[in-house]
């Protein structure tokens, strides 16, 4: 007797992993790849059986192999569909933003650092060791 594997219950909302949703599209990308090759080999054996109707089945099989790689690409690429929750929240009222209170220009105080005049006329330049001054 065949023991039957059950899938795990689901309880949570996350989002499927990023590798899960890679690997979806990659088997749709491959499907919709096997049916162009498909229509591909089908154009090639009704050329040489000659079924009535050629040029309409003709018709389909190359509108096939022109639109499903388009098509491939495109789903392929795309992300999976939002979920009720992540369409809520795009959909809700923004929250407003906590901002900082305004002060007039009077209100603030401002720090301002005062240096000593030097009377000697000498400037001081960084990186430079301190050097006495020059007595007069």
């Amino acid at each position: 007797m065949k023991k039957q594997t059950e899938r795990p219950v689901l309880i949570t909302d996350a989002a499927v992993s990023q590798d899960d949703q890679f690997r979806s599209r990659q088997i749709r990308y491959a499907t919709m790849m096997g049916l162009r090759t498909a229509c591909l080999v089908a154009g090639t054996i009704l050329i040489s059986v000659h079924p009535p109707l050629l040029p309409v089945w003709l018709i389909l099989c190359a509108a096939g192999m022109v639109i499903l790689p388009w098509a491939a690409v495109l789903i392929a690429n795309d992300r999976p569909a939002r979920s009720k929750a992540e369409r809520a929240a795009s959909a809700a009222p923004p929250r407003p933003q906590p901002s900082l209170d305004q002060h007039t220009a009077e209100e603030v105080e401002y720090l301002t650092i005062d240096v000593d005049p030097v009377d000697s006329g000498e400037r001081w330049i960084p990186g430079e060791p301190e050097r006495e001054p020059k007595a007069k």
